[in-house]
């Protein structure tokens, strides 16, 4: 049986006659990372506010640890950690003696929290160095440190590699991974970078203009991003036609610079080649290819993919 920590019904945010949200349901389940995938102003960050206590929605329902009365939500609130938008730091202040700062606003007693936190984020090092001396990556940590003041079960976090390079991108990977696995916390994540949402999350919620458009695990999404030969040859112009009255497929894509995308024969290449030479066509690119969480966003939401394309997605 599914242990649901977090239930949205029917959520729905207008802001001046402006539809933020709309009839948003979804359940998150303890210990997994979820995926919040959407452009600027799809409703991603007005979601986690509502969520988070800092605004109210319209209409609709929302259950925290199965409670949706207001004293439940607001005691179901001290179990959740939440860095939206921008980390709350203090710059002329330490990493402890920032969180000793949020410890005392959050009320919690727990004795040497501080450095434990610290430790978790890889932070116990930093002594007395001033915040405004962190590095990103370091500032983006301790953000998370405070949110994990008083052992929350549920983290959201809003865009937490934003601006980091690759490396500080995969010590947050990290790390959101580890809480997760070794301290069952449920985690929103919202993010830009999908690349590395597709690494991080086990579930993906695809949000566009307010609405969800799909929700799907990690496993389904890999059944659904297809595979496909990416082809480059001497003819461009002749190869569609051999792939169609040879080959009976339609089930190709011509790209602007003329090369191919084939969604059949990716198990068959042998046969695909002896055909194509048989017909006097020599490939010079002959590669095996995935499509993207990326691509298959943008295909979702119809942006930059042709009519053909979208079809396959939906």
């Amino acid at each position: 049986m599914k242990h649901y920590i977090l239930e949205a019904k029917n959520i729905s945010k207008t802001y001046n006659g402006f539809q933020a949200l709309e009839n948003v349901s979804l359940s998150l389940e303890k210990g997994k990372i979820y995926g919040l995938i959407g452009q600027n102003g799809a409703g991603k960050t007005t979601f986690m506010r509502i969520i988070a206590g800092l605004s109210f929605p319209t209409s609709g329902e929302l259950y925290l640890f199965h409670q949706s009365s207001q004293k439940a939500l607001q005691a179901g609130r001290k179990q959740m950690g939440s860095m939206i938008e921008n980390p709350s730091i203090l710059d002329n202040m330490n990493a402890r003696d920032n969180l000793r700062v949020h410890k005392i606003m959050k009320g919690i007693k727990e004795e040497n929290t501080e450095q434990r936190v610290l430790e978790i984020v890889g932070l116990g090092h930093t002594g007395k160095k001033k915040a405004k001396d962190f590095s990103l990556g370091m500032r983006q940590r301790l953000g998370i440190a405070i949110t994990l003041l008083g052992n929350p079960e549920i983290l959201m976090l809003d865009e937490p590699v934003n601006g980091l390079d690759p490396s500080g991108i995969a010590e947050i990977r990290q790390l959101i991974k580890k809480l997760a696995a070794k301290h069952q916390m449920t985690i929103l994540l919202s993010s830009h970078h999908l690349a590395e949402l597709h690494q991080t999350a086990d579930e993906f919620i695809i949000v566009n203009e307010g609405k969800i458009l799909k929700t799907l695990s990690h496993n389904t999404l890999e059944q659904q991003i297809d595979k496909h030969l990416l082809i480059d040859c001497n003819e461009p112009e002749k190869l569609p036609k051999v792939l169609r009255e040879s080959l009976h497929t339609e089930n190709f894509i011509v790209q602007p610079d003329q090369s191919v995308k084939l969604y059949d024969f990716t198990d068959e290449k042998e046969k695909l080649s002896k055909t194509l030479i048989e017909h006097g066509i020599i490939v010079t690119t002959f590669a095996t290819q995935e499509e993207s969480l990326e691509s298959y966003y943008l295909h979702l939401i119809g942006g930059q993919a042709d009519a053909t394309i979208k079809s396959r997605f939906l």
